[in-house]
């Protein structure tokens, strides 16, 4: 049982590592292709917060899937909740309002999503692929066909502002010390469950890399114009750190790995199946909320084709992370890399100029592949 975990573990660092060369050769052939631009400050900073409305939706995507269901709906729902948002500050209600409002309309419909697959058991797949449908059609339908321009500069700042960079580099400590702290826990942890003596030597070397990589990213997002780290980013990275900290230290996140390795192994051993499925998506809900509001905050409107396909996005960068869409498989921080990784093809191909049609053609070459290579990896295995 030991070497069957352990073996599981290096295949996950071993697929963590492929990720990170695989990025590593993306961003350098686009920085060569693109005569040096694509690895300057102003368009990582650019980058980094167009990737952080795909990454919020990865994390909750990421916790549905883990559960062995599906959600193709949540670019259109997105799309809706940014309509909401904007038609409540035009009709002169408050920012405040207009937040909540957003927010609350994605977790109620998460909840009808939740209660129609979970218990009622229409399949996720045909409950989402309505939602897809229905949603587009009411935020076009909200919004008349038309375009409504966002003048609010507390709301516009979500999706454009940055936190300068002073505080950048505080939170860069704040995230060092973090860093060291889970060093220690791991050291102790060895110790304390008696399978061996703590080599806190050992685990410090191992951080030296993270503490590079916070660094590298502090005094990047700084180098652009002294701006800092864009606010849609560092948002990003605490809904990161809080799907990381669901699905590894929580019972709620056990239970989703349970639910969808086996259903119905999950539901004899006494978990509530249809309650933790409901839970999963309304969290979807949420965040999709949140990753609406910095959409329309950062295009400053709200329009009806707001969010296509971000939902086929969200689902690439969970894949491409190392997800099953079986369920039972995958990581918070493999989502985000994925997330990453599209990011940094549109971007990439953006600034070569590459047709709208070949980038949708070479990004779903590329879904297709990575889910190729993971079944050959699993048969294999």
């Amino acid at each position: 049982m030991d070497e069957t975990i352990k073996s599981r573990i290096n295949t996950a660092s071993l697929r963590a590592y492929v990720m990170i060369a695989v990025l590593g050769l993306i961003w350098a052939y686009f920085h060569w292709a693109t005569d040096s631009i694509f690895l300057t400050p102003r368009n990582l900073s650019n980058l980094m917060t167009q990737m952080s409305v795909t990454g919020i939706l990865s994390v909750g995507m990421l916790m549905v899937i883990v559960s062995g269901n599906i959600d193709l709906s949540v670019g259109s729902v997105l799309g809706f909740a940014g309509g909401m948002a904007a038609w409540a500050l035009a009709a002169g209600y408050s920012l405040p309002t207009a937040i909540a409002l957003a927010i609350a309309v994605c977790v109620v419909i998460g909840l009808v999503h939740g209660v129609l697959a979970a218990y009622l058991n229409i399949p996720a797949f045909i409950v989402t692929l309505g939602g897809l449908l229905a949603w587009r059609g009411a935020v076009k339908m909200l919004l008349s066909g038309n375009t409504i321009p966002i003048s609010d500069e507390s709301f516009k700042a979500i999706g454009q502002s940055y936190v300068g960079s002073g505080f950048g580099w505080i939170l860069a400590a704040l995230a060092i010390a973090f860093v060291l702290l889970m060093a220690v826990q791991r050291a102790r942890s060895v110790k304390t469950y008696g399978l061996g003596e703590a080599n806190y030597g050992s685990e410090l070397i191992k951080s030296i890399l993270p503490i590079s990589a916070i660094i590298a990213f502090i005094w990047v997002m700084n180098s652009y114009e002294g701006k800092g780290v864009p606010i849609p980013v560092l948002i990003f990275v605490v809904v990161a750190l809080f799907g990381a900290f669901m699905t590894t230290s929580t019972t709620f996140g056990r239970y989703l790995y349970a639910i969808g390795g086996n259903a119905d192994a999950a539901r004899l051993s006494g978990i509530d199946n249809r309650r933790n499925v409901l839970k999963v998506y309304m969290i979807l809900g949420a965040l999709t909320g949140l990753a609406a509001l910095i959409f329309a905050g950062r295009v400053g409107s709200a329009t009806p084709d707001a969010g296509t396909l971000k939902e086929l996005d969200a689902i690439a960068a969970c894949v491409i992370g190392g997800a099953s869409l079986v369920g039972g498989r995958g990581t918070i921080f493999g989502a985000c890399l994925g997330a990453l990784i599209m990011a940094s093809l549109d971007n990439g191909m953006s600034l070569l100029n590459v047709r709208d049609f070949m980038q949708d053609i070479i990004k779903g070459s590329i879904l297709v592949a990575a889910v190729g290579l993971d079944m050959a990896g699993r048969k294999q295995g």
